[in-house]
């Protein structure tokens, strides 16, 4: 865990033990104040949604790109931009796109694109609009009501999410396209298309060219060719990553690669990733995995999967058939699915941990099909944490803003007909803070909020993402037997309410039940009861039936423990607990109503 709540009861006693008779931290509370100074430093942290043991992990997964390979923004995204500008205009787009100049700010992972209107749309957690863009123009709050009356909108066909960095440059582009068309005179623009002659041009369609366009650049274009040419400046060279993929496996677990990449350009990246130079013998860097496939085709990869086929390293071509056999180390496999992929290798769902950089096709696919443990590989992490950091009076001010409102209403309720002008006043100071906090993200904002709210990004990270980083390498940064721990999610009515507040209410189920006054008669359907024979079960004076469920003395469930049952103690099983139970719950048993109900 990477916060002060981390520490385990376990971890306050040594450090309590380690310290002299004559400790000046003299409570739980100052122990954990201590404890924030022998933290991993932010930027080498891991990040704790879900509880996972590592010493419970028996094979970690990688993706390639964004993940191992980590590429130099923004080199790769102007690179990506220019050639598929280029593309365009081979499509008969004007040849005064080759202006537009690419800008990091305005690009956001996680923005919706609007197939029908044109507009670029970053939402939160359940539907709601946060902000609209139309080009390079930022949508009012009126203006966005026109297009989407309740400011809410759900994923269907017309919606496009951008999951991935690869799609950094695709956004700016259609920003640039749209504004391009909106603004020049030649084009007439409508609400779900833009118009120049007898010619009509829609929203759609331009998406349909950038997304076609884009697809050409990375899979038919020149672009591997050009990155690999200069790839070093091109990708982050991280020399740790050898390291760690070594450590693994020196702990008994296994490590496979599984990217889309086609083997060429995975074999260029990799080598200059991993192949080092160890006493004059350069080693491949197929060494460092256990099993390699390549081609995947994920998401399709956790589905119905492609036909799994061996590859020639030498050559790089594919050999005739499907693959049937073990897979080895050294080897390169192409397609195949999760399902026969996991048989061959023998995992089994939790017993995997990968890591990728695409939250649906990497993050939500492996975790849905087949229970595989997550890592999202986040690299836009740490200007967030650092903005964040650095802007976190802006973030406390809005706190504070909003239970300024929740206290000016706290004496009213509906017996009253008019609240205190100072709300409104209020609500226009946080829409002030929100919008000084967005832009010190960048132009769109944070990846993961819009002032106190979370983005539908943050939500998907939250809910799939086991773990998350900055990078894989921070991985080194922790043992082997690490435990992270997920922090307690506390609803509303958890961590709102203050707990020395007295509960002047009775809670669901306390009513005592009344008796039946003696002027009630008997319906026809207990009358009709009345007459039915009853079953004459014969039971031995030694039996005893069982009227309510016991208190249960031994541990039941553990939330952090998601391993596999076999691997537990079974002399456990059935003990009691070390703590007086029954003196520490307040159960009572039921018991059996002899009083008769009718007189």
């Amino acid at each position: 865990m990477n916060t002060i709540e981390e520490l385990s009861d376990w971890d306050i006693d040594e450090m309590k033990r380690h310290d002299n008779a004559n400790d000046v931290y003299s409570s739980d509370a100052e122990l954990r104040k201590r404890a924030v100074k022998i933290k991993r430093e932010p930027g080498h942290r891991i990040f704790v949604n879900r509880s996972l043991q590592l010493d419970r992990i028996k094979f970690y997964g990688f993706d390639m790109d964004y993940t191992l390979a980590l590429y130099k923004s923004p080199a790769f995204e102007e690179l990506t931009f220019q050639e598929v500008v280029d593309s365009l205009i081979e499509l008969g787009y004007p040849e005064q796109i080759q202006d537009f100049v690419y800008d990091r700010t305005f690009p956001l992972r996680g923005l919706w694109y609007d197939k029908l209107y044109g507009n670029l749309l970053k939402v939160d957690t359940h539907g709601n609009i946060l902000t609209a863009v139309h080009g390079f123009k930022f949508l009012s709050g009126h203006e966005v009501r026109e297009f989407y009356p309740n400011k809410y909108i759900q994923v269907d066909d017309r919606i496009y999410v951008y999951y991935t960095l690869f799609n950094l440059p695709e956004i700016y582009l259609m920003a640039c396209l749209i504004d391009y068309f909106s603004k020049v005179a030649t084009y007439a623009e409508d609400r779900t298309s833009v118009e120049f002659g007898e010619n009509v041009l829609s929203f759609r369609a331009i998406f349909n060219d950038v997304r076609n366009s884009v697809e050409r650049v990375h899979y038919k274009g020149k672009l591997k060719e050009m990155v690999c040419a200069n790839i070093e400046n091109y990708f982050h060279k991280d020399e740790q990553l050898p390291i760690l993929l070594d450590r693994i496996r020196s702990h008994g677990a296994k490590t496979f690669l599984l990217t889309n990449s086609e083997y060429w350009y995975t074999d260029k990246l990799m080598t200059y990733l991993l192949t080092s130079d160890n006493n004059g013998q350069k080693r491949d860097w197929k060494s460092y995995f256990s099993y390699i496939v390549v081609d995947a085709q994920k998401p399709l990869f956790f589905a119905e999967g492609t036909t799994l086929r061996i590859i020639d390293p030498n050559t790089g071509s594919m050999k005739l058939g499907s693959y049937s056999g073990q897979l080895q180390q050294n080897e390169v496999y192409s397609g195949g699915s999760c399902e026969v992929f996991s048989k061959l290798i023998g995992s089994m769902g939790k017993d995997v941990l990968y890591f990728g950089d695409h939250i649906f096709g990497d993050i939500i696919k492996s975790k849905k099909q087949k229970a595989w443990r997550t890592m999202l590989v986040i690299p836009e992490l740490n200007h967030e944490l650092k903005v964040f950091h650095e802007k976190r009076d802006l973030f406390n001010t809005l706190e504070e803003l909003d239970t300024s409102i929740s206290e000016l209403l706290r004496s009213f309720d509906m017996a009253s007909n008019q609240g205190p002008d100072a709300v409104s006043k209020i609500k226009h100071k946080i829409q002030q803070c929100t919008h000084e906090l967005d832009m010190n993200f960048g132009l769109l904002g944070s990846l993961f909020r819009t002032g106190s709210r979370q983005t539908h990004f943050a939500s998907q990270i939250t809910r799939f993402a086991d773990i998350y980083a900055s990078t894989v390498v921070n991985l080194v940064y922790y043992p082997f037997f690490y435990f992270f721990r997920a922090v307690p999610q506390l609803m509303p009515h958890e961590s709102t309410v203050d707990p020395e507040e007295p509960m002047h209410f009775k809670s669901w189920g306390d009513e005592k039940s009344h008796p039946v006054s003696s002027g009630h008669h008997h319906s026809t359907i207990d009358q009709v009861v009345t007459t039915v024979p009853r079953f004459n079960h014969s039971i031995s004076a030694s039996a005893s039936i069982q009227t309510h469920p016991d208190l249960p003395l031994h541990v039941t469930h553990d939330h952090d423990d998601d391993g596999d049952p076999d691997d537990e103690n079974p002399d456990k099983d059935g003990q009691d607990l070390e703590f007086d139970l029954r003196s520490r719950i307040t159960y009572t048993p039921p018991k059996r109503n002899t009083e008769p109900t009718h007189k």
